[in-house]
């Protein structure tokens, strides 16, 4: 069996892969190409894509002799394949939920302390050179203990910081979800995203990316939260109206922002790159040697089970 893997992946997987099949690891770290993709499901019994490798569905119909006949998605996200297309062209999807929970979680939680502590501000300041030693008026930010966390999706991810929240700050916590939840935390589900904000002084975004959630969060939602609050984004990008988002910092209807995803990433703005209230890391959500080792291994064990004729461990 042919097996193509579109980014270097750590050691533990690429081994694994090219124990079991024969494998072609394109070897540079950027998206592939429309070519590229096309080639990839005309020559590949098997692809594991990964976040902005585009299978839109004019991909799938100009790949006219599709011999792949499986996606194994490297990350839960899986926003860049068009789902319904790779079906209808006799293509499974896959992806690695659970593998990527804690440490996206993790991420939220940075974010949201780097934020409301003004972190990154402040070693901007040392680092410049320019920290005159310690006052008692210096940096204040905002105590995080006690606040309430609003959460815009409850599913693993969204659950996992609600713990760490609750339990590791004594937050309260409220969210919103399509669906009625039952979290394994003391939390309250409110009817609306506007009414999760109005009443959170820190709101996180964990909903799947995908043509449902595109600007889920718009200017309404900003107009809805406290001019204190901070909103965090682990999710992905397009979830948040980023011109929206501009504005409402630049108005002052918020206090900051923490972001991980941009909704035209790698590029971000210079209007959020220049503002000291807004903390931006590169998309690290996952950025573990274990959490990736896990996502890669979990990619496998749906190659593998496809090729047995196996229940698929996480089916999209």
């Amino acid at each position: 069996m042919k097996l193509f893997i579109s980014r270097p992946l750590p050691d533990a997987v690429l081994t694994r892969a090219c124990a079991g099949f024969d494998a072609t690891v394109r070897d540079i770290t950027t998206p592939m190409t429309r070519d590229e993709m096309i080639a990839s499901l005309q020559d590949y019994d098997i692809v594991l894509p990964t976040l902005g490798d585009l299978y839109s569905a004019d991909v799938f119909t100009d790949a006219t002799a599709i011999r792949a006949r499986l996606l194994a998605n490297f990350g839960v996200g899986y926003n860049h394949i068009d789902v319904d297309a790779a079906k209808t062209h006799g293509l499974t999807v896959t992806n690695t939920p659970g593998a990527v929970t804690d440490a996206t979680a993790d991420t939220a939680m940075t974010l949201i302390l780097m934020t409301a502590r003004r972190a990154g501000e402040g070693e901007r300041l040392l680092r410049a050179g320019n920290w005159e030693g310690w006052h008692p008026t210096q940096l204040l930010g905002q105590h995080v203990s006690g606040k309430t966390v609003g959460i815009i999706g409850m599913g693993r991810i969204g659950e996992a910081i609600a713990k760490r929240c609750h339990f590791g700050f004594g937050m309260n916590v409220v969210f919103f979800n399509r669906s009625p939840k039952t979290p394994d935390v003391p939390a309250n589900q409110l009817d609306s995203i506007e009414a999760v904000a109005m009443s959170a002084d820190i709101l996180v975004v964990a909903v799947p990316g995908g043509a449902d959630t595109r600007h889920l969060i718009d200017a309404q939602t900003f107009a809805a939260m406290p001019p204190h609050a901070i909103l965090i984004n682990i999710a992905r990008g397009e979830i948040v109206d980023e011109a929206a988002l501009i504005n409402a910092l630049d108005k002052g209807q918020i206090a900051g922002a923490g972001l991980d995803v941009y909704e035209f990433e790698p590029k971000v703005p210079d209007a959020l790159i220049t503002r000291e209230n807004v903390t931006l890391l590169p998309h690290l959500g996952t950025a573990t040697l274990e959490v990736r080792t896990d996502m890669g291994m979990l990619a496998m064990d749906n190659i593998e089970a496809f090729v047995n004729g196996k229940p698929l461990p996480s089916k999209v």
